[in-house]
């Protein structure tokens, strides 16, 4: 630690951000684990880990070595060459998903860019002028133009018109909603939902994960694109690499970002089946697609994953927890649902200021989304320890503000 400064000294001079963030009046300058850490020393439980980014913790001492070892070596070169770490990245994570083609973006928002864009493609490609795309009401999918005409949240949008058009919405989970979509629209291409929604609320659709199949048949039988917003569900989050590996099926164009790169800024999207082609030399690209230092961050990423037996992990310990918010809880009428490390607790009333008292009075990193969800996203190697942790600190929380 000598000579390493943990951040910037403060000054009262006047911010020059863009204030386009509600920031909490706190920072953080180091994180070990599932721990983050104050400039005085005080610690602090991370339920959150950076919203699903930080999957393997803070300062995983293996990321820490390759990150160094790499800035080191070679930062980026631009795709104008071989990138043979971005080669190996994308052989990786070819293996865990079931995907044939790959291309890294920066985020989740260029990744499902990108996944617009090859809807788009592809429905040009048969012919169709205007082609469509169904999106889910209380759907998340980014900020960008596109991405948030995608989203299915009025606030997002607000300010921002004209938005893009090409979108038709449906309710989340509904399926006679697409079959009817697809008798009224008959330049529909593709559709574009979130296995299970994180910003609406930690929402899984009424039927399960057979709303996957459901929507993979439908796409079968109308030669449409089968498109996931794999963003927060994806890198282990939810006990399987990608959420639809909880079934049978596959997506023809599938999106990640977050916990690929477990805080370093890199996104994918990826194609198989119908997908597949779609985009060629020249349609799309990025000064930063898969820098030697991001690829091989993604590869080191997913080999931990592997090799630490995090899916196991994120079974046990994320089934432990739902299990014990139902139980501690169970006098306070509140709605306990999630997937692995992805874990909504809906409590009768709003509850944003929670975020604050689990803070201030608990030390407890946690979010608050769709008004009263307590959403927990901790990091997918939290151990049976930090997990009581956890339970300790929040449970009490709860309870006290729901009287």
């Amino acid at each position: 630690m000598n000579n390493i400064t943990l951040a910037p000294v403060q000054t009262d001079q006047p911010s020059h951000l863009m204030p386009v963030f509600s920031r909490q009046p706190i920072s953080f300058v180091r994180g070990r684990g599932s721990y983050l850490y104050t400039e005085d020393g005080t610690e602090y439980l991370d339920a959150l880990t950076g919203i699903a980014v930080c999957g393997l913790g803070h300062a995983h001492p293996v990321l820490a070595e390759v990150i160094a070892e790499q800035a080191a070596t070679l930062i980026h070169t631009s795709n104008i060459y071989e990138v043979p770490w971005q080669t190996a990245a994308a052989q990786k994570l070819a293996e865990v998903s079931g995907m044939e083609e790959i291309f890294f973006s920066n985020s989740g928002a260029e990744s499902n860019e990108g996944a617009i864009k090859i809807a788009r493609k592809f429905g040009h490609l048969q012919g169709i002028a205007n082609p469509k795309i169904v999106v889910a009401d209380h759907s998340f999918h980014g900020r960008t133009l596109a991405t948030l005409s995608a989203t299915g949240n009025k606030k997002v949008q607000e300010g921002f018109a004209p938005l893009v058009d090409g979108f038709i919405r449906v309710p989340f989970g509904d399926v006679e909603a697409i079959e009817e979509a697809a008798i009224n629209h008959p330049d529909i291409v593709a559709i574009l939902v979130e296995p299970i929604q994180g910003e609406g609320g930690v929402n899984t659709a009424p039927q399960g994960f057979s709303y996957l199949e459901d929507i993979r048949a439908i796409c079968n039988q109308h030669n449409w694109l089968m498109m996931l917003d794999e963003v927060q569900t994806g890198n282990g989050r939810t006990g399987q690499y990608f959420a639809y590996q909880h079934t049978n099926i596959v997506p023809d164009v599938l999106t990640t970002a977050k916990g690929l790169g477990n805080g370093f800024p890199i996104g994918a999207v990826m194609t198989q089946g119908r997908g597949v082609g779609v985009l060629t030399a020249g349609n799309h690209g990025s000064t930063y697609s898969g820098t030697h230092l991001g690829s091989r961050i993604v590869y080191t990423v997913i080999d931990l994953i592997q090799k630490e037996n995090i899916m196991s992990n994120v079974n046990e310990i994320g089934t432990y927890l739902v299990d014990q918010f139902r139980i501690q809880l169970a006098a306070q009428n509140v709605i306990v649902r999630g997937f692995g490390m992805m874990i909504g607790i809906e409590l009768p009333k709003d509850c944003g200021e929670l975020v604050n008292i689990a803070r201030d009075e608990h030390h407890l990193i946690i979010n608050v989304t769709s008004g009263n969800v307590v959403r927990l996203l901790p990091a997918l190697n939290m151990n049976r320890q930090q997990a009581d942790d956890l339970l300790q600190r929040l449970v009490p929380a709860i309870q006290k503000f729901l009287g």
